[in-house]
């Protein structure tokens, strides 16, 4: 298979007076399975259609191995698409539908059969080639899909949606198999979704758009512990984001206004943010919640709350905290036999000073 590189240079398209994406730079390497991640409107499945070749960008440049393909048709382009509904032919077999692309290319009989045979056994469906998609599960008219696409040969394989319509259990087994089916292949792949469990477990690197704007790219790791801004932060997984105030450094420390809650007096980071308006930031499950007169870890900087709301998620409680004016999420992990704390309990809440990122966008 081939392994493709695509650059999006200063892309940016409108419909009327409306921008949907504004001013996209992205690069993804050869061989590399991309997410483009965001909720509703973000212009992430715009921009996948823009790849295909089915929305065309008003400025900048688009290049697949380092030629534009900006005025190319989206059958010169290489590339394959596999869409949220499948598309597959309610009235042709299995067979047919994946030879189709083979079939309109003009190749000879005995190509389309090996390269048929071939993708049907490696999406598991060799023995279902005379089936009709109405007779197979969500999961298997998605491998015919795949195998239809990947049929072709294409430079990039692009998947738009590709688990939404499947169960949560069905997602979680299709989403190893594309993995797995990614790896075998070695084809770059880029993928739209607005889940952030799906693009986490999946994706080599993602990208995190929102208006139309590329708001930060990179590992699902990186995004989750650097994220760079606060949007980013609330969207990749759940985060506390404090407003307020770097208002001093002093030596070792930092003092932190934060709004409804008061002034926090903390460890200097590694890198000290700027003074000026900011967002301290962290995740819940970095948080240490214990009861009143339970010893202190030194280490943590404490706060006073009282529990507003409790919920048991089987491997964590979550739990909503009032800390003066804010509420604050804190999840404790569970033990079999472990209490949890009632709405009403006052307890302490327990910051990882090591934890806390300083956003300012």
């Amino acid at each position: 298979m081939n392994q493709a590189s695509l650059e999006c240079r200063h892309i940016s398209l409108s419909y009327g007076a409306t921008p949907v994406l504004r001013d996209v730079n992205l690069k993804i390497e050869p061989g590399e399975f991309f997410a483009l991640l965001g909720p509703s409107g973000s212009g992430k499945s715009t921009l996948l259609r823009l790849i295909a070749g089915f929305n065309q960008h008003q400025s900048g440049e688009l290049l697949i191995d380092g030629q534009d393909i900006s005025g190319v048709p989206p059958h010169l382009r290489g590339v394959g698409m596999v869409f949220q509904n499948y598309a597959l032919w309610p009235h042709m077999t299995v067979w047919d539908n994946v030879a189709f692309g083979l079939v309109e290319r003009r190749e000879s009989r005995d190509a389309i059969r090996r390269k048929v045979g071939a993708a049907l056994e490696l999406v598991g469906l060799q023995d279902y080639g005379q089936r009709r998609p109405g007779q197979l599960s969500g999961g298997q008219q998605q491998r015919v899909a795949l195998a239809r696409t990947v049929v072709i040969e294409p430079k990039l394989l692009l998947l738009d949606e590709p688990l939404s319509n499947l169960d949560k259990q069905l997602r979680v087994q299709m989403r190893e198999e594309l993995k797995n089916l990614q790896r075998q292949l070695g084809l770059t792949t880029i993928f739209v979704t607005h889940d952030q469990e799906e693009a986490m477990t999946t994706a080599d690197r993602m990208a995190v758009l929102d208006q139309g704007v590329l708001q930060q790219v990179g590992t699902a790791a990186g995004l989750y512990d650097e994220p760079h801004n606060r949007f980013v932060a609330g969207f990749v997984g759940t985060a506390n984001l404090l407003e307020g105030q770097v208002s001093a450094l002093d030596g070792d420390t930092l003092v932190f206004d934060a709004q409804g809650l008061g002034r926090l007096t903390l460890p200097l980071p590694a890198e000290p943010p700027a003074p000026g308006a900011a967002a301290l930031a962290f995740r819940p499950h970095q948080i240490r919640i214990a009861a009143e007169g339970e010893p202190a870890d030194a280490d943590r900087v404490w706060l006073q709350g009282r529990v507003e709301a409790a919920e048991f998620l089987g491997e964590f409680a979550r739990y909503r905290v009032r800390v003066g004016e804010v509420a604050l999420v804190a999840d404790q992990p569970h033990y079999a036999g472990g209490a949890m704390f009632p709405p009403g309990a006052q307890v302490r809440l327990g910051l990882a000073p090591t934890q806390l990122r300083y956003l300012h966008r």
